[in-house]
């Protein structure tokens, strides 16, 4: 009884001091206890992701890859395998386990070392948010505390989602459904039995037990697992039969691009920081941009396609390095596939390595991609670069244009054979020294639907959409042309087509502005004018109009006043802008005369869907209008560096673009454009005529319309133009602004269908417009013409632009907004002297 006595006054005691000893641990590190309430509105660090309009993933930011779940989301084997694993007692437990740490300290008794762990779901869950990875008493100490205060405040479904949701399982995976993307490309829920279990084994050791690193390991670790569900009745025989017969078949996925647009990422990145923070790379949100993939990828293709084509043209520069020279001891393949991983893949270009060289064809060795052969047809436009005017002669053989051991650029084109089956095959190719971009947008709200910022954005991050300054050359003449139908002029307009020499006294020189090429016509109407971009008249229209009031007036299409000159070289486009200040100021014609914002956020959910954002533009209205002015300036005078898409005005009234020039301004100028395309005069009669525009009549369609445009010495090449809702402009040149575009002769090699002469808009910039309406209106058919009130039709003279009983070849229908048609007719013979004036009818 003594015995008994003694053991229980000494069982007393120990309780005593084990209670007393926790209760004095708890009181030391209390202080230092994280608040774990806050785990009930945890927000996980999941990176952001930017989309297009329509869903495709365009990229993500940020370190961490997460894919957070919801409970009833996770699959019920996970959790199984989870608890059969980490926690068998998971559902029991108030927190910590003190079977497993007896059984653990038992196993460090006998053992003398660690080798099997006593931490709970929960206990693991309350290390990962709130505490370190360090192997020290108080730590652990502060971990069973933490762990008890969770299981009061969680239920253990919350337990079990946080859990999941938040372990790190290597490469940079953090949570399940990362981690399912990251080693299987799959989404959790379609993950089999083996895969489950396969990352299920992994929160031991992630670093090392993953299927990517170690495959033996991670091999073993799953059927540690899938005998763990059997022992626990998780699974059955079969199951676990079957599920541990499967081999494990993993490798690196990458967050899934689908689509190619970085520089309208970056624009979204730049913004999202600005507006939430640097913690939104944590933040898990979605950003759904106006991009719409079909445009986006059609913009890709027109563009990129575009300047290779201009660069090719110029000649070849050569490889971009040697890496062993005849009679030097040859590089093997590992070496070689080894060098051309460390050299960067842009878009369609890809490095590869010459290792043989025959009369008309070449083997390389292409990174990723191993052997392939180059034929003649795609290398036999490579002759030499000289410089940007000069071309060498045509090469005769391989060896003209590459020798074994260059590294050079190749990209993989597409054809079709007679069958209409495709056909793959290598290109020599090279990373052009030009640069270009590419915008289109809705001029009905100004939403961006494909953007193209240069060449690539790996090799070069600047975005000439919205950064790039450059003069527009003819580009302006519209907008010139514009101020003039708004003072009363019409498309009948007769303007003196003939030089002009005028004599700067502050400068002691004469200006001389000239046609391009330099032949005159006399007495030419307005529509011709625009249509074949005459310079002598667009200077004469900006006289009738004047320099301060064309200035002023250039403001309602959004343009900054500090960029216009204060000259008449205004009128032949002397004046910068960004080719995103071009889309916008087309949009003007193209959307009846209402000036719209550009804008590309649509919208920004949270993690699970719930709506943070949406965009609200300025919408034109159709009908009720309110009374708006005309001749406002709707944002006038603004640093144009980004694009404003700060749009998100809450209100119960419709927010309405302002209406900057009339509806019968606007569609007299897309007549005009449209001319510029498709010309007029009657081609069987000797009368026809053709506008700078007219390579895209290949479109065949009639609702089309643009602007051509190019600089001085052909340093600026453009094309701006509008379709069935839609705006897009086009601009190449160089970065380097004292280089020019240059011009190219024929190659021997090629034969007709090729591009030579002096680069201008309409061959340089206009391919790529052309091919993306060719893309972005495949689907859309051909609008008919709506002519707006106050509009009427009435036949005229070509000559005089004056009204004609006649109905030959020498008239046309013309457009006139009612009260400025002409009232007389044209007399039956005219002057022979197409300079002459008389005082009835004055040209300028």
């Amino acid at each position: 009884m003594k015995f008994i006595k003694r053991l229980l006054i000494f069982t007393l005691v120990c309780i005593i001091i084990g209670v007393g000893t926790i209760f004095g641990f708890y009181l030391y590190v209390k202080p230092e206890l994280p608040d774990v309430a806050t785990l009930r509105d945890v927000k996980l660090q999941t990176p952001m992701q930017v989309f297009s309009k329509d869903g495709k993933l365009i990229s993500q930011f940020g370190e961490k890859r997460r894919i957070p779940v919801k409970y009833d989301e996770i699959p019920q084997h996970l959790v199984e395998a989870l608890i059969a694993t980490e926690d068998s007692r998971f559902y029991d437990h108030p927190g910590i386990d003190p079977i497993g740490i007896t059984r653990a300290a038992i196993v460090v008794m006998m053992s003398g070392s660690a080798k099997q762990g006593a931490s709970t779901i929960t206990q693991q869950l309350a290390r990962n948010f709130f505490l370190s990875n360090e192997k020290k008493i108080m730590r652990k100490v502060k971990e069973i505390f933490i762990a008890i205060h969770i299981e009061q405040l969680l239920t253990k479904q919350e337990i079990m989602e946080l859990y999941v949701n938040k372990i790190f399982l290597g490469y940079r995976s953090y949570g399940f459904g990362a981690a399912a993307r990251v080693y299987f490309g799959k989404d959790l829920q379609d993950l089999t039995l083996s895969e489950l279990a396969t990352l299920a084994g992994m929160p031991k050791a992630p670093s090392t037990m993953n299927p990517i690193y170690s495959l033996s390991r991670a091999t073993n670790r799953r059927n540690v697992v899938l005998a763990r569900m059997l022992d626990e009745k998780y699974i059955t025989q079969a199951e676990y039969d079957q599920a541990k017969s499967e081999p494990i078949v993993s490798r690196y996925h990458g967050a899934e691009i689908e689509l190619s647009a970085p520089y309208v990422a970056e624009l979204a990145r730049a913004w999202m920081v600005e507006r939430y923070g640097e913690a939104v790379y944590e933040s898990g949100m979605s950003v759904y941009t106006t991009v719409d993939s079909r445009l986006q990828e059609a913009a890709n293709k027109a563009a990129i396609e575009n300047l290779i084509g201009y660069d090719e043209r110029h000649g070849y520069r050569g490889a971009e390095k040697v890496l062993w020279k005849a009679g030097a001891t040859a590089f093997d393949t590992e070496q070689i596939n080894k060098t051309l991983e460390n050299v960067p893949t842009y878009g369609e270009l890809t490095p590869a390595v010459v290792t043989k060289v025959d009369n008309k064809s070449a083997t390389v060795i292409v990174k990723r991609e191993g052997e392939q052969t180059i034929n003649w047809d795609g290398m036999n436009w490579a002759r030499k670069f000289i410089n940007d005017e000069r071309q060498g002669p045509a090469p005769k053989k391989a060896s003209d244009i590459m020798a074994v051991g260059q590294q050079i650029w190749v990209r993989e084109i597409e054809t079709q054979n007679k069958d209409g089956e495709r056909i793959y095959h290598w290109n020599l190719s090279q990373v052009p020294n030009a640069n270009t971009a590419f915008v289109a947008m809705n001029p009905q709200d100004g939403s961006i639907l494909s953007l193209v910022g240069g060449f690539n954005f790996i090799h070069n991050k600047f975005n000439r959409v919205t950064q790039s300054v450059r003069q527009v050359g003819s580009s302006i003449k519209p907008f010139i042309y514009s101020a003039a139908i708004d003072d009363g002029m019409t498309l009948a307009s007769l303007v003196n087509d003939a030089p002009i020499n005028q004599w700067d006294q502050s400068q002691g020189t004469a200006w001389r502005p000239k046609n391009s090429p330099p032949t005159y016509m006399g007495p030419t109407r307005l529509r011709v004018g625009l249509a074949q971009s005459k310079n002598v008249m667009a200077v004469r229209v900006l006289r009738e109009v004047g320099l301060e009031r064309e200035r002023e007036y250039l403001t309602r299409f959004g343009f900054d006043i500090s960029q216009l000159p204060k000259s008449e070289t205004i009128a032949l486009g002397a004046g910068s802008l960004t080719p995103l200040k071009m889309a916008q100021g087309f949009s003007v014609f193209a959307n009846g005369g209402y000036y719209v914002e550009p804008y590309y956020i649509d919208r920004i959910e949270s993690p699970f869907g719930e709506l943070e954002y949406t965009a609200s533009p300025k919408t034109i209205c159709e009908k009720n209008c309110p009374e708006t002015n005309n001749a406002s300036q709707p944002t006038g005078e603004f640093n144009e560096q980004d694009i404003d898409i700060d749009v998100d005005v809450t209100t119960d009234q419709p927010q309405y673009a302002p209406h900057v020039i009339s509806e019968q301004t606007a569609f007299l100028m897309r007549e005009m454009m449209y001319s510029n395309i498709w010309g007029g005069g009657n081609w069987r009669d000797g009368t026809g005529w053709n506008g700078t525009g007219w390579r895209a009549q290949k479109l065949e369609r009639r609702d089309i319309g643009g602007k051509t445009g190019t600089t001085n010495d052909s340093k600026d090449a453009w094309y701006n133009g509008f379709g069935p809702n839609l705006v897009a402009v086009s601009w190449v040149g160089f970065d380097d602004h004292s280089r020019n575009l240059g011009r190219t002769k024929p190659n021997a090699n090629l034969g007709k269908n090729q591009t030579s002469g002096a680069e201008a808009g309409a061959k340089t910039a206009q391919p790529a417009w052309i091919e993306f309406m060719r893309l972005a209106l495949a689907n859309t058919p051909e609008q008919p013409k709506v002519l707006p009130p106050n509009i009427v039709r009435i036949r005229i003279d070509e000559a005089t632009g004056l009204l004609t009983n006649k109905s030959d070849s020498s008239t046309m229908f013309e457009y006139f907004e009612k009260g400025t048609e002409p009232t007389e007719y044209a007399q039956d013979e005219l002057t022979d002297n197409i300079y002459s004036t008389t005082e009835e009818e004055e040209l300028f």
